[in-house]
């Protein structure tokens, strides 16, 4: 199988890794030919425009930053759309808006490709051992032909229904993050302004109905003082507002969603769209005058489960016979 993939930051450097490690024949494409460098060293080929990746692929993965940046590589004169063969698949692993997936993804069809969004979910720490869990909307028979390359990246792997569906679920998820993450955030600073020790703070909340993935990842790089979980504010700031829209969409009256962007987008005013997002917590640590702050914790986090083959998770009511 071949794959062609285009975005090698944070993310997406760790997934098309995995493909790598896993023997597939990869082709990729980066504005940072830097970042390239360790999967051309593995056995990558380079590919110099989005039409060359997509020319050769049977699958063709773009995992960009945003939105514009996904239509552009798609759209552009030497974009995916003109190299895009018949029969091949484009998968969009990009958290991006479920309408601008649906949008090229007709144009993907016209094209006599097929196209799945499939963002993943769990950190960038699971990115790179594979064992991410990854949501996918689409044709079931576009999945089932990107499932030898998605379970290569991802462990625990969802078939959310239409395209556009995986979208959905991935900034509805990160949304849960959020209010998570600043809720922890909340609760070390109080505990820290109580007296309480804060690595003992940390075990009460792991041991406890407040334990979540979220406070045993990121309130371990908060206490470390690294902040280091690559993942910066702008890209919070513009998952949790494409959960605010679907919610104007269909005119659902969220209360807490609108604070957390306003939270977010006063902090990345403050500190800078590229700071660490778990760096939420400079707000409160400047209020009070404390750094939260432990001993014995990671400055990143690693996957310390070994990687296994994906497999597919269905839901209570479609389970297989």
């Amino acid at each position: 199988m071949n794959i062609g993939f285009i975005g090698l930051g944070n993310v997406g450097g760790k997934l098309a890794g995995s493909l790598l490690r896993n023997g597939f024949s990869l082709s990729v494409c980066e504005l940072n030919r830097d970042l390239a460098k360790p999967l051309l060293d593995g056995g990558a080929r380079w590919a110099d425009s989005p039409k060359a990746a997509a020319g050769g692929a049977d699958m063709l993965i773009t995992c960009l930053p945003s939105p514009a940046a996904s239509a552009e590589v798609m759209e552009a004169e030497n974009g995916v759309l003109a190299g895009l063969r018949r029969g091949a698949v484009w998968g969009e692993m990009s958290t991006t808006d479920e309408s601008e997936v649906r949008r090229l993804g007709e144009k993907v069809r016209a094209r006599g490709a097929d196209a799945l969004d499939c963002p993943v979910s769990g950190g960038c720490h699971r990115a790179a051992t594979g064992n991410i869990s990854i949501f996918v909307g689409g044709r079931r028979a576009a999945f089932d032909a990107a499932f030898p390359a998605l379970s290569a990246m991802g462990r625990r792997i969802l078939h959310a229904g239409d395209l556009g569906a995986a979208s959905v679920l991935k900034v509805a998820t990160n949304y849960l993050a959020t209010a998570n993450l600043v809720s922890l955030c909340e609760a070390l600073t109080t505990c820290k302004m109580a007296g309480m020790d804060l690595a003992t703070t940390y075990e009460a909340f792991r041991i406890s109905s407040g334990n979540s993935f979220v406070h045993e990842t990121e309130s371990q790089v908060i206490l470390n003082g690294s902040r280091d979980i690559n993942f910066t504010m702008d890209l919070v700031v513009k998952d949790i507002s494409l959960f605010q829209q679907i919610a104007d969409n269909y005119k659902v009256p969220l209360e807490l969603s609108p604070l957390l962007v306003k939270i977010f987008r006063a902090a990345e005013k403050r500190y800078g769209g590229r700071e660490w997002s778990p760096n939420i917590i400079r707000t409160l640590e400047d209020a009070c005058g404390v750094k939260i702050t432990a001993e014995g914790f990671p400055a990143q986090m690693e996957d310390g489960e070994a990687e296994t083959p994906g497999a597919e998770v269905f839901p209570r009511n479609r389970k297989p016979a």
